[in-house]
C-alpha cells in the first residue's frame, strides 16, 4: 500500500503537466484547477496504483481524461436548455481592439479547435507523451493519433495564418467534439 507521503512525493512531477492538460481540455483555468484536483483525490484514494512509472503517469492522464468526460456529460444531462444558450452565444463574435499578445491568440485559436485536436495536442505536443502513450491513453491507434495531431496542427496553423493577431471570440461551446 501506498503511504500519503509516498504518493505525493510520485504525483509531484506530473502536477504541472495535468494542469497544463486539464487547462487544455477545459479551456479554463478555474475549471482546470478543479478538473487537477478531482483527479488527485480519485488517484490517491484509489486501492490499486500501478508500480511502474510510466503506466502510473498515463493511469493519472487516463483518470483525469476519464473525470472530464464525465462532467461533460453530466453537464450535458443536468441541462439542454443551458447547453442550447450556451450554443447561442458562443455565435456572438466578441470584438476586442488591439489585440498583440501571439500567446493570446494562440490561447484562443486552440480553443476553437475540436476536442479531439485539443486533446491530442495536449497529449503530445503540450504534456510530452510519445504518439504511442497517447494511443494508449485515448484507446486508439498509433496512425489515429499521428493523423489526428497532424490534422490538428494544420488546423491550428491555419487559424494563425496571419501575419498579425488573429481576433477571435472568448466563448466558445462547452465540450465542443
Amino acid at each position: 500500500m501506498l503511504t500519503r507521503t509516498r504518493f505525493e512525493t510520485r504525483l509531484a512531477p506530473y502536477q504541472q503537466r495535468l494542469y497544463g492538460f486539464a487547462v487544455a481540455i477545459t479551456g479554463d483555468r478555474d475549471r482546470a484547477r478543479d478538473l487537477l484536483h478531482d483527479c488527485v483525490v480519485r488517484a490517491a484514494t484509489a486501492r490499486d496504483k500501478p508500480v511502474d512509472e510510466p503506466a502510473f503517469r498515463a493511469w493519472l492522464f487516463a483518470i483525469m481524461r476519464n473525470l472530464w468526460i464525465d462532467q461533460l456529460r453530466a453537464e450535458e444531462r443536468r441541462s439542454r436548455v443551458a447547453q442550447t444558450l450556451s450554443d447561442a452565444m458562443a455565435l456572438v463574435p466578441v470584438s476586442l481592439e488591439n489585440v498583440a499578445a501571439e500567446s493570446f491568440a494562440v490561447r484562443q485559436a486552440f480553443g476553437l479547435l475540436s476536442h479531439d485536436h485539443r486533446e491530442v495536442l495536449a497529449l503530445v505536443d503540450i504534456s510530452g507523451f510519445s504518439y504511442q502513450e497517447a494511443a494508449a491513453l485515448l484507446g486508439v491507434p498509433r496512425g489515429t493519433v499521428m493523423s489526428r495531431i497532424s490534422r490538428a496542427r494544420q488546423a491550428l496553423a491555419g487559424l494563425l495564418a496571419d501575419d498579425a493577431p488573429r481576433v477571435v471570440p472568448l466563448v466558445r461551446k462547452t465540450g465542443q467534439a
